[in-house]
């Protein structure tokens, strides 16, 4: 209370103790007499004036007076007040346990530090995007999946609220000279050449390009070029030798057509040389980069990469470009020569507050990686001499006839590269983000040039506070090239593998270290989700069992207990994962171990035929199915488990099909149990082809375990014939063996049947190669050589004549008892 709301000055007034207790009680009846974590001084100040407790009548002084007296600090006796009243006593506040704190390896301090955003919980993250001029391949994939299981792991599981912002790369040298020749290929077709004018221009176009390849001594492109060369060579060929003999001109029309697709990329180079620079529609330049990105969203979509919360084309911000590039100008970091732009590296690393190649200091001054940075069309003799200085950088490139243009102070130009995320990002995010992610393999010239033009722009030197890195993809241990013909698209890759099986991959590997996509990491992935799928069914069918509403509660043993400590110790470890450095693989590993457990606990509860423990095992499937769709590598709303059926257009078969497959299922079970007591053979024959023939082909497995319910699971048909056709193989295996066996066996028994026959007078007569002399009863006496036989050899002889005798008998027995 505040000593407003409790005026007491009225109980003054009043001398006589029980009117005191009266006026008071009337007074709180309207009032909150509780509030407050403390007494006020009015409360002190009141309960002084009353003598003792009020009458009990007065009920709601009398309430007031005890939670005051409670309150009253200890006097004298143990939490007792001066008149001897029991007080509550002193509580002591739990020590706690420090949580772990994300940490994230920021490319900046190349160390894992803790994550702390700027402002408060709002992450603002900028992704370098793709530049799109072909297909996308799984070296972009390592990187978009990458970058999604952490966005959704930062969102959904450590519960940031991200600001995901990416790029699309649209005006670029590569897609320039891609587009550009395309356009000249294409127009070149048009014109509809004759055969003799497309070998006279492959001829012509050969020459430089066989000049190239003398000249190539990067490996990877040498092999490329020279397989390009015999594919030409090799359709050159027929073609010339059908000119020559005057074959007819239809045949000769089809084999220059094949001679033009094969020599294609060559024409395209040697077109482009020659009428290159008449090209200039920017409209042109649009068309190539507009399908690509089509494309790109589409595998995306189908990897279930979630789409950022903006997408940035540089097509779309030439004027802001041009605009940041002026106040670089202006701030004294940049220069114009001859119509282009450059970046001055020296002024800009020379001034306080600022430094150049923060990621990748030693670096600097590498030609190649610079070259590389400013694209094919931007390295000639001439631009090169336009820079202050080698390490200078464009930020404008005056346009060459053949490119498109916009405007700008300078002139018409078009946009370098690196200027085009900083002026993008920095539209969108504003002077600082907290984290900038992409490949490994742009930390420099690219990530380094943009973080320099940035903080040349803003004047800080915080641009980006934390940078990721996604590692390298590798194709079974080699690097991807075109060369190697390992180069892997998306749509390759999903043709082999689901988005689910990709990802898993993904998420068994660290993000920020070099993945190899091969045979045994796909396999691993695929095993693994085996492994879950299985462990979810299971559950699912436990869960099934019926019971009435108590009996989903059943008394904990042991056993629950042990597997529950065990539950949170995994969560922790699963947390503990993910805070260092977003772990998934160890993460992975962890919940590999807490199935293990629960399906080891579900087999000893089945062995001793009594139900596992529902409650606890729907938990921590529910734990598992969200810590899946965190991850990305469940779609869906269903509780438990990987959905059913293909893309989501029956997301709920499951609930929809259970009760009816459940009536199925109980059905099947009593008509075997009277078919087994009855010995009903054909009924029992009619049950096995319900499990083993028609339900597989709806996607429905039966699992009949010796005296315990049948098991009902929804596995998709694919898997459930692939699983058919397996087990038809092993058992055509089983039945092969026995059959062999069965053979052997009969083999054995006709040859001992033959043996016994021999009377043993006659056994070593035939065995002429080693007895040469025989006494009365065929027992020999000399060896082949004509020496007698030894003592001891005659023992062992003596031996098998006296068994033989036994077998002969034997078999003399059996023909009398038998005629």
């Amino acid at each position: 209370h505040h000593q407003s709301t409790f005026d007491y000055g009225f109980l003054l007034r009043i001398s006589e103790d029980a009117r005191r207790g009266e006026a008071l009680n009337e007074y709180l009846s309207s009032r909150s007499y509780l509030a407050g974590y403390g007494p006020s001084q009015a409360d002190d100040e009141a309960f002084a004036l009353l003598r003792g407790p009020p009458h009990q009548q007065h009920v709601h002084a009398l309430r007031w007076y005890r939670h005051i007296a409670a309150l009253q600090p200890q006097m004298n006796g143990r939490f007792k007040d001066s008149k001897g009243k029991r007080m509550q006593p002193p509580w002591c506040p739990p020590d706690g346990t420090e949580l772990p704190k994300l940490r994230l390896y920021n490319s900046l301090t190349r160390t894992k530090e803790v994550f702390v955003p700027q402002h408060g919980n709002r992450v603002l993250w900028y992704c370098c995007g793709p530049t799109v001029y072909d297909a996308s391949h799984m070296g972009h994939a390592r990187s978009y999946i990458s970058f999604d299981i952490l966005r959704r792991i930062l969102m959904n599981y450590f519960k940031y609220d991200v600001f995901y912002c990416m790029n699309i790369t649209d005006i670029d040298d590569k897609i320039i000279k891609r587009a550009r020749q395309n356009h000249l290929l294409e127009q070149y077709r048009a014109k509809k050449p004759s055969a003799s004018q497309i070998l006279q221009d492959v001829l012509t176009a050969r020459e430089p390009f066989q000049a190239k390849l003398a000249e190539t001594t990067d490996p990877d492109k040498k092999q490329m070029l020279e397989r390009l060369d015999t594919a030409v060579t090799a359709a050159l060929t027929p073609l010339q030798g059908a000119i020559k003999s005057g074959t007819a001109d239809a045949a000769i029309q089809s084999q220059a057509q094949v001679l033009l697709d094969e020599a294609k990329d060559l024409l395209s180079d040697w077109l482009d040389s020659q009428f290159g620079c008449q090209v200039t529609e920017n409209s042109i330049f649009s068309l190539l980069p507009k399908y690509w990105e089509e494309e790109y969203h589409k595998d995306m979509d189908a990897l279930n990469v979630l789409p950022p919360d903006v997408l940035t084309r540089v097509s779309e911000y030439v004027p802001e470009i041009v605009e940041f590039v002026k106040k670089i100008v202006d701030n004294g970091y940049g220069y114009e020569s001859n119509g282009s732009v450059y970046f001055d590296t020296a002024k800009f690393g020379a001034s306080s507050g600022h430094s150049y190649a923060k990621l990748v200091p030693e670096a600097v001054g590498d030609q190649k990686a610079l070259q590389e940075g400013e694209g094919d069309l931007s390295i000639s003799a001439d631009r090169l001499s336009e820079k202050r200085s080698q390490n200078d950088f464009a930020l404008w490139k005056a346009s060459k006839p053949g490119e498109p243009s916009w405007e700008s102070p300078w002139g018409k130009g078009r946009p370098g590269w690196h200027i085009e995320c900083s002026a993008m990002a920095g539209s969108i995010l504003g002077a600082s983000m907290d984290i900038h992610g992409g490949g490994f393999d742009l930390r420099f010239p690219h990530h380094d040039n943009e973080l320099a033009q940035s903080e040349a722009y803003f004047e800080n030197n915080h641009w980006v506070r934390y940078f990721l890195h996604t590692g390298h993809l590798t194709i079974a241990g080699c690097k991807m090239s075109k060369s190697l013909k390992n180069f892997i698209t998306i749509k390759d890759a999903l043709a082999k593998h689901t988005a689910r099986q990709l990802r898993l991959a993904f998420l068994m590997h660290s993000w920020k270290d070099t993945l190899d996509y091969s045979n045994n990491t796909m396999e691993s992935a695929i095993q693994y989700e085996k492994f879950m799928n299985e462990f979810f069914l299971n559950v699912k069918d436990i869960l099934r069992t019926p019971t009435d509403i108590t009996g989903q509660f059943e008394k904990w043993e042991a056993e629950e207990i042990e597997l529950n400590k065990s539950f949170y110790e995994k969560k922790e470890a699963v947390h503990e994962a993910l805070c260092d450095n977003i772990d998934t693989r160890t993460a992975l590993e962890e919940i590999r171990a807490l199935v293990g457990q629960s399906n080891a606990y579900v087999a000893a509860r089945k062995a001793a035929k009594l139900l596992p423990n529902r409650m606890l095992l729907q938990s921590i499937a529910q734990y598992l199915t969200d810590m899946f769709k965190t991850f990305g590598a469940i779609e869906g709303t269903e509780p438990i488990g990987f959905p059913v059926g293909k893309n989501g257009q029956n997301t709920d078969l499951e609930s929809t099909v259970m009760p009816y497959l459940n009536v199925l299922s109980d059905f099947r079970e009593g008509v075997r149990k009277i078919a087994r007591e009855q010995k009903v053979t054909e009924v029992l024959q009619l049950c096995d082809a319900v499990r083993d023939d028609i339900l597989p082909e709806l996607g429905v497995r039966l699992e009949d375990h010796e005296g315990l319910r049948t098991v009902v699971k929804l596995v998709d048909r694919e898997t459930l014939l692939k699983e058919r056709e397996e087990k038809k193989k092993l058992e055509e295996e089983k039945r092969r063996k026995k059959e062999e066996a069965a053979k052997k066996k009969q083999e054995q028994e006709m040859a001992k049947q033959a043996k016994m026959k021999i009377p043993p007078s006659e056994m070593f007569r035939s065995e002429t190669d080693k007895y040469s002399s025989f006494d009365d009863t065929g027992f020999p006496t000399h060896d082949a050589e004509g020496k007698e036989i030894s003592k001891g050899q005659t023992k062992k002889l003596r031996k098998l004549y006296e068994a033989q005798e036994k077998l002969y008998n034997e078999y003399l027995q059996s023909n009398q008892n038998g005629s």
